[in-house]
């Protein structure tokens, strides 16, 4: 009741001090309300389509898929617009900071401003004012997420990086994907999955309309995941996972040299070429010895497979699956595995790539995933699958959008640096 009378009696003391027409003003000011702040330091730098200014440009629209029959020509329109940038001069440098976000005021807000105006990212009647106000932070939100950068409008090291790969270097990026999505613009199939590996993304596409999106994490720099065209045939639920060689070699035995005991806390049993099982103690793991052995993890919530392994015929070897270490597709750099696809929510995943497979409702897959039984269920129709690598592309809407050359392959290497499973 108190907090109500200093409220009205504040309130009445606005309107006997300022008259009506700045009634609003000072209410707001009385209640040191941020958002008003943010508008006085406008003043008068509104131009006349400034309400609007917010309307005219649109986020990536989720439902577009990154490869689709009309994806190469899409992206020549983007060449073409990003010829008329440079032609112009580009785009400015914007100084980083260590962070600028909404309501800050800074001399690099105009340079910041100029930079997403060139890209089409905020509206140029938006003002040029030094000030990070509302329309500054949409037109930011929007460029990280044409970046795959997290989407919250606030700029640092990494975003300010982006800002400020030169719009002649980005032209070319388009111009090298243009090459390479030429050669998959053929048919894709009505239901197809594409992981970009650039993007450590995967999209389950049907009718040319994304279904589904998941965060991945793919291969590191020095083990890359390949390029793939193949086909998803089976679905293992509650897997074991069989430990590669390579990993035998580069990892597990640096591990057991450390931790002795790894093995046998991570449920890692150890075979001989007869199939005997051995403990960790019968092997020398200061020499090669162990390559010599199968090395293969019980199922369960500690599998580094998780719950679900997605099969497809593959000469690498590689597959994409569940995994136990979920904090990772929280992260903005997500290349961690030694090739394979680790995909966030591979539930639902699996759920629509056995949607048209008699017995293996989504009912079905819960009870087994839940039941711990090791099971299979073979796609009735098998999934076209394609890992592509895609650094610059655009969808029908006019958006383009840009990944970091991760594994140096268009020939500027990758933005910023870094098990097969």
């Amino acid at each position: 009741m108190k907090t109500h009378a200093i409220s009205r009696r504040r309130l009445m003391t606005a309107l006997g001090t300022v008259g009506a027409a700045g009634f609003a003003h000072a209410a707001w000011a009385a209640a040191d309300d941020p958002l008003q702040k943010l508008i006085d330091t406008q003043g008068g730098d509104f131009g006349a389509g400034f309400d609007a200014a917010s309307r005219t440009i649109t986020m990536p629209k989720s439902s577009l898929p990154t490869l689709s029959p009309s994806t190469a020509q899409t992206t020549e329109s983007a060449v073409v617009r990003y010829e008329q940038i440079v032609a112009r001069g580009g785009w400015p440098v914007v100084p980083p900071v260590e962070r600028l976000r909404l309501g800050n005021k800074h001399p690099s807000v105009k340079a910041l401003r100029a930079r997403l105006a060139a890209s089409g990212d905020l509206d140029p009647s938006a003002g040029s004012t030094d000030v990070f106000d509302s329309y500054v932070e949409a037109a930011v939100k929007r460029f990280q997420a044409r970046h795959g950068l997290s989407i919250d409008g606030v700029l640092r090291e990494q975003s300010f990086r982006a800002l400020n790969v030169p719009a002649a270097a980005r032209l070319e990026q388009l111009r090298l994907n243009v090459v390479r999505l030429r050669a998959m613009s053929g048919h894709l199939g009505p239901r197809f999955v594409v992981c970009n590996i650039p993007a450590a993304q995967l999209e389950a596409i049907e009718g040319d309309v994304v279904v589904s999106r998941h965060i991945a994490v793919a291969g590191k720099p020095d083990r890359p995941s390949p390029d793939i065209n193949s086909r998803i045939v089976e679905i293992n639920f509650n897997p074991y996972w069989t430990v590669p060689v390579s990993i035998v070699r580069k990892d597990l035995i640096p591990k057991m040299q450390a931790e002795p005991d790894y093995l046998t806390q991570n449920r890692i049993r150890i075979y001989d070429p007869r199939g005997h099982e051995l403990t960790p103690q019968q092997v020398n793991w200061y020499s090669e010895e162990a390559v010599n052995y199968r090395f293969k993890q019980d199922p369960g919530d500690f599998n580094s497979m998780g719950t679900v392994r997605i099969n497809f015929p593959s000469a690498h070897g590689v597959y994409m699956h569940d995994t136990n270490s979920k904090t990772l597709f929280g992260e903005e750099y997500r290349f961690h595995s030694s090739g394979c696809m680790r995909i966030q929510n591979v539930r639902e995943l699996v759920y629509w790539l056995l949607s048209e497979t008699p017995g293996w409702t989504r009912m079905d897959v819960d009870q087994v995933i839940k039941s711990g039984e090791r099971k299979d269920a073979r796609i009735a129709k098998a999934v076209p699958l394609y890992w592509v690598y895609v650094t610059g592309w655009a969808t029908p809407d006019g958006v383009v959008q840009f990944r970091d050359d991760i594994y140096s392959r268009d020939g500027a290497g990758a933005a910023q640096g870094g098990r097969r499973g």
